[in-house]
Protein backbone atom coordinates (compact mmCIF):
# COMPACT_ATOMS: atom_id res chain seq x y z
CA UNK A 1 0.00 0.00 0.00
CA UNK A 2 2.83 2.63 0.52
CA UNK A 3 3.16 2.41 -3.25
CA UNK A 4 0.04 3.28 -3.66
CA UNK A 5 -0.19 6.82 -0.98
CA UNK A 6 0.16 10.00 -2.54
CA UNK A 7 0.63 13.01 -0.39
CA UNK A 8 -1.81 15.72 -0.67
CA UNK A 9 0.76 17.96 -3.15
CA UNK A 10 1.41 14.94 -5.54
CA UNK A 11 -2.75 14.45 -5.74
CA UNK A 12 -3.37 17.84 -6.12
CA UNK A 13 -0.47 17.83 -8.85
CA UNK A 14 -2.23 14.32 -10.78
CA UNK A 15 -5.79 16.37 -10.23
CA UNK A 16 -4.26 19.39 -11.98
CA UNK A 17 -3.09 17.27 -15.31
CA UNK A 18 -6.54 14.78 -14.88
CA UNK A 19 -8.36 18.20 -15.35
CA UNK A 20 -6.94 18.63 -18.77
CA UNK A 21 -8.27 15.37 -20.11
CA UNK A 22 -11.58 15.70 -18.31
CA UNK A 23 -13.37 13.25 -20.63
CA UNK A 24 -10.40 10.58 -21.12
CA UNK A 25 -9.91 10.44 -16.86
CA UNK A 26 -13.39 10.29 -16.02
CA UNK A 27 -13.93 7.06 -18.50
CA UNK A 28 -10.38 5.50 -17.09
CA UNK A 29 -11.77 5.72 -13.72
CA UNK A 30 -14.99 4.45 -14.48
CA UNK A 31 -13.41 1.47 -15.91
CA UNK A 32 -11.36 0.79 -12.94
CA UNK A 33 -14.80 0.71 -10.82
CA UNK A 34 -16.07 -2.52 -10.04
CA UNK A 35 -19.45 -2.52 -7.88
CA UNK A 36 -19.48 0.14 -5.03
CA UNK A 37 -16.32 -0.86 -4.42
CA UNK A 38 -13.10 0.03 -5.83
CA UNK A 39 -10.04 -0.89 -8.00
CA UNK A 40 -8.58 2.68 -7.55
CA UNK A 41 -6.76 3.50 -3.74
CA UNK A 42 -8.82 6.48 -2.18
CA UNK A 43 -6.68 8.60 -3.48
CA UNK A 44 -7.31 8.23 -7.07
CA UNK A 45 -11.50 7.94 -6.36
CA UNK A 46 -11.11 11.42 -4.31
CA UNK A 47 -9.39 12.97 -7.67
CA UNK A 48 -11.79 11.47 -9.97
CA UNK A 49 -14.56 13.06 -7.46
CA UNK A 50 -13.24 16.23 -7.99
CA UNK A 51 -12.93 16.35 -11.83
CA UNK A 52 -16.77 15.43 -11.81
CA UNK A 53 -17.39 18.29 -9.16
CA UNK A 54 -15.25 21.11 -11.23
CA UNK A 55 -16.28 20.81 -15.07
CA UNK A 56 -15.42 23.71 -16.88
CA UNK A 57 -17.42 25.43 -19.48
CA UNK A 58 -16.67 27.36 -22.40
CA UNK A 59 -16.76 30.60 -22.54
CA UNK A 60 -19.57 32.33 -24.80
CA UNK A 61 -17.83 33.20 -28.14
CA UNK A 62 -16.49 29.54 -28.24
CA UNK A 63 -20.12 28.37 -27.56
CA UNK A 64 -21.02 30.89 -30.45
CA UNK A 65 -17.91 28.87 -32.53
CA UNK A 66 -19.23 25.20 -32.42
CA UNK A 67 -22.85 26.37 -32.90
CA UNK A 68 -21.64 28.06 -36.46
CA UNK A 69 -19.49 25.27 -37.84
CA UNK A 70 -22.56 23.16 -37.24
CA UNK A 71 -25.73 25.19 -38.09
CA UNK A 72 -23.75 27.95 -39.77
CA UNK A 73 -24.51 31.85 -39.37
CA UNK A 74 -27.72 32.50 -38.58
CA UNK A 75 -28.30 29.46 -36.40
CA UNK A 76 -30.18 31.43 -34.13
CA UNK A 77 -33.37 31.94 -36.55
CA UNK A 78 -34.26 28.87 -34.58
CA UNK A 79 -34.94 29.89 -31.64
CA UNK A 80 -37.14 32.51 -29.97
CA UNK A 81 -34.38 32.72 -26.85
CA UNK A 82 -31.17 31.25 -26.54
CA UNK A 83 -28.86 30.84 -22.95
CA UNK A 84 -25.31 31.40 -23.14
CA UNK A 85 -25.33 30.41 -19.10
CA UNK A 86 -25.01 26.57 -19.13
CA UNK A 87 -27.48 24.73 -17.53
CA UNK A 88 -25.19 21.49 -16.76
CA UNK A 89 -21.50 20.79 -17.58
CA UNK A 90 -20.10 17.10 -17.78
CA UNK A 91 -17.26 15.81 -18.53
CA UNK A 92 -17.31 15.92 -22.45
CA UNK A 93 -19.64 18.70 -23.32
CA UNK A 94 -22.58 21.12 -21.49
CA UNK A 95 -26.00 21.94 -21.73
CA UNK A 96 -28.26 25.30 -22.45
CA UNK A 97 -31.49 25.71 -22.62
CA UNK A 98 -33.13 27.31 -25.31
CA UNK A 99 -36.89 27.97 -27.12
CA UNK A 100 -37.83 27.01 -30.22
CA UNK A 101 -40.28 29.41 -32.62
CA UNK A 102 -43.24 27.41 -31.39
CA UNK A 103 -42.24 27.81 -27.74
CA UNK A 104 -41.06 24.55 -27.17
CA UNK A 105 -38.52 24.18 -24.45
CA UNK A 106 -35.19 22.69 -25.51
CA UNK A 107 -32.02 21.04 -24.23
CA UNK A 108 -29.13 22.08 -26.02
CA UNK A 109 -26.33 19.79 -25.71
CA UNK A 110 -22.66 20.96 -27.20
CA UNK A 111 -19.85 19.48 -26.86
CA UNK A 112 -16.14 20.56 -26.06
CA UNK A 113 -14.29 21.27 -29.47
CA UNK A 114 -11.25 18.73 -30.10
CA UNK A 115 -12.65 15.93 -28.17
CA UNK A 116 -13.37 13.11 -30.37
CA UNK A 117 -9.63 13.79 -32.09
CA UNK A 118 -7.88 13.64 -28.88
CA UNK A 119 -9.60 10.43 -27.39
CA UNK A 120 -7.14 7.89 -28.22
CA UNK A 121 -4.11 10.27 -26.81
CA UNK A 122 -5.99 11.12 -24.47
CA UNK A 123 -6.12 8.44 -22.60
CA UNK A 124 -2.95 7.04 -23.49
CA UNK A 125 -1.72 10.08 -21.08
CA UNK A 126 -4.03 9.21 -18.47
CA UNK A 127 -2.36 5.47 -18.13
CA UNK A 128 1.17 6.98 -18.32
CA UNK A 129 -0.29 9.35 -15.55
CA UNK A 130 -1.23 6.98 -13.26
CA UNK A 131 1.42 4.61 -13.83
CA UNK A 132 4.30 7.22 -13.66
CA UNK A 133 2.27 8.14 -10.22
CA UNK A 134 2.55 4.76 -8.63
CA UNK A 135 -1.18 4.76 -8.41
CA UNK A 136 -1.92 1.29 -10.58
CA UNK A 137 0.23 -2.01 -9.91
CA UNK A 138 2.57 -2.60 -12.56
CA UNK A 139 1.63 -5.82 -13.34
CA UNK A 140 -1.93 -4.75 -14.18
CA UNK A 141 -2.73 -5.39 -17.82
CA UNK A 142 -4.77 -2.75 -18.40
CA UNK A 143 -4.66 -2.63 -22.48
CA UNK A 144 -8.10 -3.99 -22.31
CA UNK A 145 -9.74 -1.52 -20.30
CA UNK A 146 -7.60 0.73 -21.70
CA UNK A 147 -9.18 -0.19 -25.31
CA UNK A 148 -12.70 -0.31 -24.22
CA UNK A 149 -12.69 3.41 -22.30
CA UNK A 150 -11.84 4.22 -26.43
CA UNK A 151 -14.35 2.74 -27.65
CA UNK A 152 -16.21 3.85 -25.19
CA UNK A 153 -15.69 7.42 -25.66
CA UNK A 154 -15.71 7.56 -28.93
CA UNK A 155 -19.14 5.91 -28.84
CA UNK A 156 -20.35 8.85 -25.91
CA UNK A 157 -18.71 11.68 -28.22
CA UNK A 158 -20.52 10.75 -31.01
CA UNK A 159 -24.03 12.32 -30.50
CA UNK A 160 -26.33 10.84 -33.42
CA UNK A 161 -25.60 7.73 -31.50
CA UNK A 162 -26.81 8.72 -28.08
CA UNK A 163 -29.89 10.39 -29.39
CA UNK A 164 -30.78 6.69 -31.47
CA UNK A 165 -30.26 5.20 -28.21
CA UNK A 166 -32.51 7.86 -26.41
CA UNK A 167 -34.92 7.29 -28.97
CA UNK A 168 -34.83 3.47 -28.21
CA UNK A 169 -35.29 3.34 -24.55
CA UNK A 170 -38.38 5.67 -25.56
CA UNK A 171 -39.82 2.87 -27.45
CA UNK A 172 -38.58 0.20 -25.08
CA UNK A 173 -41.07 2.32 -22.30
CA UNK A 174 -43.82 3.88 -24.31
CA UNK A 175 -46.78 3.55 -22.30
CA UNK A 176 -44.66 3.20 -19.49
CA UNK A 177 -45.79 6.25 -16.89
CA UNK A 178 -43.27 5.69 -14.61
CA UNK A 179 -40.79 7.19 -16.52
CA UNK A 180 -40.48 10.57 -18.42
CA UNK A 181 -37.74 10.58 -21.33
CA UNK A 182 -37.09 13.46 -23.40
CA UNK A 183 -37.64 13.37 -27.04
CA UNK A 184 -34.30 14.07 -29.52
CA UNK A 185 -34.98 16.90 -32.45
CA UNK A 186 -33.23 14.76 -35.18
CA UNK A 187 -33.50 18.01 -37.66
CA UNK A 188 -31.07 19.92 -35.07
CA UNK A 189 -28.89 17.03 -33.70
CA UNK A 190 -25.63 16.82 -34.75
CA UNK A 191 -22.05 14.72 -34.29
CA UNK A 192 -21.16 17.42 -31.79
CA UNK A 193 -24.69 18.91 -30.80
CA UNK A 194 -27.86 17.04 -29.21
CA UNK A 195 -31.00 18.70 -28.75
CA UNK A 196 -33.38 17.19 -27.08
CA UNK A 197 -37.40 18.49 -25.55
CA UNK A 198 -36.43 19.66 -22.28
CA UNK A 199 -37.85 17.78 -18.90
CA UNK A 200 -38.33 19.81 -15.74
CA UNK A 201 -37.81 17.92 -12.87
CA UNK A 202 -35.98 18.11 -9.49
CA UNK A 203 -32.35 16.40 -8.40
CA UNK A 204 -33.23 12.91 -7.19
CA UNK A 205 -30.32 12.88 -4.46
CA UNK A 206 -32.16 16.01 -3.34
CA UNK A 207 -34.89 14.12 -1.95
CA UNK A 208 -33.16 12.46 1.16
CA UNK A 209 -36.23 14.09 3.07
CA UNK A 210 -38.98 13.31 1.41
CA UNK A 211 -41.46 11.21 2.32
CA UNK A 212 -40.38 7.63 2.91
CA UNK A 213 -43.38 6.45 -0.08
CA UNK A 214 -41.72 8.65 -2.49
CA UNK A 215 -38.27 7.71 -1.66
CA UNK A 216 -38.57 3.75 -2.21
CA UNK A 217 -40.84 4.58 -5.11
CA UNK A 218 -38.19 6.45 -6.74
CA UNK A 219 -35.25 3.52 -6.01
CA UNK A 220 -37.56 0.92 -6.31
CA UNK A 221 -38.18 2.14 -9.89
CA UNK A 222 -34.33 2.68 -10.95
CA UNK A 223 -33.97 -0.98 -9.62
CA UNK A 224 -36.51 -2.49 -11.48
CA UNK A 225 -35.39 -0.69 -14.73
CA UNK A 226 -32.05 -2.20 -14.25
CA UNK A 227 -33.66 -5.59 -14.00
CA UNK A 228 -35.73 -4.79 -17.05
CA UNK A 229 -32.84 -3.51 -19.05
CA UNK A 230 -30.33 -6.34 -18.65
CA UNK A 231 -33.08 -9.51 -18.82
CA UNK A 232 -36.04 -7.83 -21.22
CA UNK A 233 -34.10 -5.27 -23.00
CA UNK A 234 -30.39 -6.30 -23.04
CA UNK A 235 -29.79 -2.99 -23.47
CA UNK A 236 -28.68 -0.73 -20.72
CA UNK A 237 -27.50 2.58 -19.57
CA UNK A 238 -24.31 1.99 -18.09
CA UNK A 239 -23.84 4.99 -16.18
CA UNK A 240 -25.09 5.61 -12.64
CA UNK A 241 -24.52 9.15 -11.70
CA UNK A 242 -27.29 10.69 -9.93
CA UNK A 243 -27.57 13.73 -12.15
CA UNK A 244 -29.19 11.66 -14.76
CA UNK A 245 -32.13 10.97 -12.50
CA UNK A 246 -34.61 13.42 -12.05
CA UNK A 247 -38.20 13.73 -10.25
CA UNK A 248 -41.43 15.21 -11.62
CA UNK A 249 -43.37 14.86 -8.44
CA UNK A 250 -46.89 16.21 -10.11
CA UNK A 251 -46.79 12.80 -11.73
CA UNK A 252 -44.58 10.84 -9.87
CA UNK A 253 -42.17 10.09 -12.28
CA UNK A 254 -38.51 9.60 -12.84
CA UNK A 255 -36.95 11.41 -15.55
CA UNK A 256 -34.17 9.64 -17.22
CA UNK A 257 -31.27 11.26 -18.97
CA UNK A 258 -28.16 10.73 -20.53
CA UNK A 259 -27.83 7.62 -22.82
CA UNK A 260 -24.32 8.56 -24.21
CA UNK A 261 -22.92 4.96 -22.47
CA UNK A 262 -25.81 2.90 -23.79
CA UNK A 263 -23.97 -0.94 -23.96
CA UNK A 264 -25.83 -4.16 -25.94
CA UNK A 265 -25.54 -7.10 -23.55
CA UNK A 266 -25.09 -10.46 -25.85
CA UNK A 267 -27.63 -13.03 -24.73
CA UNK A 268 -24.62 -15.33 -23.09
CA UNK A 269 -23.87 -13.01 -20.76
CA UNK A 270 -27.18 -12.32 -19.51
CA UNK A 271 -27.71 -15.87 -19.08
CA UNK A 272 -24.35 -16.26 -16.90
CA UNK A 273 -26.05 -13.66 -14.95
CA UNK A 274 -29.04 -15.22 -14.70
CA UNK A 275 -27.75 -18.05 -13.73
CA UNK A 276 -25.69 -16.01 -10.98
CA UNK A 277 -28.39 -14.50 -9.30
CA UNK A 278 -30.55 -17.53 -9.11
CA UNK A 279 -27.52 -19.33 -7.57
CA UNK A 280 -27.23 -16.54 -5.31
CA UNK A 281 -30.70 -16.26 -4.44
CA UNK A 282 -30.25 -20.35 -3.22
CA UNK A 283 -26.72 -20.08 -1.85
CA UNK A 284 -25.47 -22.34 -4.09
CA UNK A 285 -21.83 -21.62 -4.66
CA UNK A 286 -20.63 -23.94 -6.96
CA UNK A 287 -23.39 -22.68 -9.60
CA UNK A 288 -22.11 -18.89 -8.67
CA UNK A 289 -18.56 -20.04 -9.54
CA UNK A 290 -19.64 -21.54 -13.03
CA UNK A 291 -21.77 -18.45 -13.93
CA UNK A 292 -18.68 -16.40 -12.83
CA UNK A 293 -16.57 -18.78 -15.21
CA UNK A 294 -19.06 -17.20 -18.02
CA UNK A 295 -18.52 -14.53 -17.08
CA UNK A 296 -15.49 -14.18 -17.76
CA UNK A 297 -14.34 -13.15 -14.48
CA UNK A 298 -11.69 -16.47 -14.21
CA UNK A 299 -8.30 -17.12 -15.85
CA UNK A 300 -6.80 -20.40 -16.01
CA UNK A 301 -4.16 -19.39 -13.08
CA UNK A 302 -6.84 -18.29 -10.59
CA UNK A 303 -6.17 -19.68 -6.71
CA UNK A 304 -8.90 -21.55 -4.87
CA UNK A 305 -8.60 -18.99 -2.45
CA UNK A 306 -8.80 -15.95 -5.04
CA UNK A 307 -12.07 -17.40 -6.55
CA UNK A 308 -13.54 -17.70 -3.05
CA UNK A 309 -13.01 -14.13 -2.62
CA UNK A 310 -14.75 -13.30 -6.12
CA UNK A 311 -17.58 -14.97 -5.42
CA UNK A 312 -18.00 -13.68 -1.65
CA UNK A 313 -17.78 -10.38 -3.40
CA UNK A 314 -20.78 -11.71 -5.69
CA UNK A 315 -22.97 -12.72 -2.59
CA UNK A 316 -22.16 -9.52 -1.37
CA UNK A 317 -23.43 -7.81 -3.63
CA UNK A 318 -26.68 -10.33 -4.00
CA UNK A 319 -27.62 -9.72 -0.59
CA UNK A 320 -30.57 -6.93 -1.08
CA UNK A 321 -31.91 -10.04 -3.69
CA UNK A 322 -31.66 -13.06 -0.97
CA UNK A 323 -33.06 -11.02 1.28
CA UNK A 324 -37.26 -11.70 1.92
CA UNK A 325 -39.01 -8.34 1.81
CA UNK A 326 -37.80 -4.89 1.82
CA UNK A 327 -34.24 -4.34 2.02
CA UNK A 328 -33.39 -1.04 4.12
CA UNK A 329 -30.22 0.36 2.38
CA UNK A 330 -30.67 3.36 5.14
CA UNK A 331 -29.30 0.42 7.56
CA UNK A 332 -27.37 -1.25 5.60
CA UNK A 333 -23.59 -0.42 5.10
CA UNK A 334 -23.26 -2.67 2.08
CA UNK A 335 -21.93 0.06 -0.14
CA UNK A 336 -18.82 0.39 2.56
CA UNK A 337 -18.39 -3.81 2.59
CA UNK A 338 -18.71 -3.82 -1.06
CA UNK A 339 -16.09 -1.12 -1.45
CA UNK A 340 -13.63 -2.90 1.46
CA UNK A 341 -14.19 -6.32 -0.17
CA UNK A 342 -13.17 -5.21 -3.50
CA UNK A 343 -10.07 -3.25 -2.63
CA UNK A 344 -8.75 -6.37 -0.59
CA UNK A 345 -9.51 -8.12 -3.81
CA UNK A 346 -7.55 -5.57 -5.35
CA UNK A 347 -4.45 -5.58 -3.01
CA UNK A 348 -3.90 -9.21 -4.13
CA UNK A 349 -0.83 -8.59 -6.68
CA UNK A 350 -1.30 -11.94 -8.09
CA UNK A 351 -5.14 -11.41 -9.22
CA UNK A 352 -4.57 -8.91 -11.29
CA UNK A 353 -7.08 -10.63 -13.86
CA UNK A 354 -9.36 -8.12 -15.93
CA UNK A 355 -12.64 -8.59 -16.66
CA UNK A 356 -15.00 -7.95 -19.62
CA UNK A 357 -15.91 -4.71 -19.98
CA UNK A 358 -19.33 -5.88 -20.08
CA UNK A 359 -19.07 -7.00 -16.48
CA UNK A 360 -17.38 -4.07 -15.31
CA UNK A 361 -20.20 -1.67 -16.37
CA UNK A 362 -22.98 -3.81 -15.02
CA UNK A 363 -21.58 -3.98 -11.80
CA UNK A 364 -20.94 0.06 -11.72
CA UNK A 365 -24.24 0.71 -13.06
CA UNK A 366 -25.80 -2.10 -9.83
CA UNK A 367 -23.10 -0.34 -7.31
CA UNK A 368 -24.54 3.26 -7.92
CA UNK A 369 -27.79 2.02 -8.03
CA UNK A 370 -27.33 1.18 -4.43
CA UNK A 371 -25.79 3.99 -3.50
CA UNK A 372 -28.54 6.13 -4.65
CA UNK A 373 -30.84 3.97 -2.83
CA UNK A 374 -28.85 4.67 0.59
CA UNK A 375 -28.49 8.16 -0.29
CA UNK A 376 -32.33 8.17 -0.58
CA UNK A 377 -32.78 5.94 2.99
CA UNK A 378 -35.02 3.46 0.72
CA UNK A 379 -36.63 0.49 1.06
CA UNK A 380 -37.10 -1.82 -1.68
CA UNK A 381 -38.06 -5.33 -2.31
CA UNK A 382 -35.45 -6.42 -4.97
CA UNK A 383 -36.14 -10.10 -4.97
CA UNK A 384 -39.84 -9.58 -5.84
CA UNK A 385 -38.44 -6.78 -8.85
CA UNK A 386 -36.18 -9.48 -9.93
CA UNK A 387 -38.31 -12.72 -9.52
CA UNK A 388 -40.31 -12.17 -12.44
CA UNK A 389 -37.69 -11.68 -15.20
CA UNK A 390 -35.37 -14.69 -13.26
CA UNK A 391 -38.10 -17.34 -13.63
CA UNK A 392 -39.15 -15.76 -17.03
CA UNK A 393 -35.65 -16.51 -18.25
CA UNK A 394 -35.33 -19.64 -16.64
CA UNK A 395 -38.20 -21.11 -18.81
CA UNK A 396 -37.04 -19.65 -21.70
CA UNK A 397 -33.82 -21.64 -21.58
CA UNK A 398 -35.20 -24.92 -20.61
Amino acid sequence: MGDLLLTPANAQRVADQLAQLRGAAMKVGQLLSMDAGSLMPPELAEILARLRENARTMPMSQVVEVLETHWGKGWEKHFSRFSFTPAAAASIGQVHRACDKGGRELAVKIQYPGVRRSIDSDVDNVATLLKLSGLLPKNLNVAPLLNEAKRQLHEEADYHHEAQCLQRFRQLLDGDADFLLPEAISALTSTDILVMSWVEGVAVESLDTAPQAVRDRIASRLIGLFFRELFEFRLIQTDPNFANYRYVAEHEQVVLLDFGATRVYPLDTVEAYRDLMQAAVRGDRFAMTAAARAIGYFDEHIHDQQRDAVVDLFALACEPLRHVGRYDFAGSDLPLRLRDAGMKLSMDRDFWHTPPADALFLHRKLGGLYLLAARLKAQVDVRLLAQPHLLALSMEST
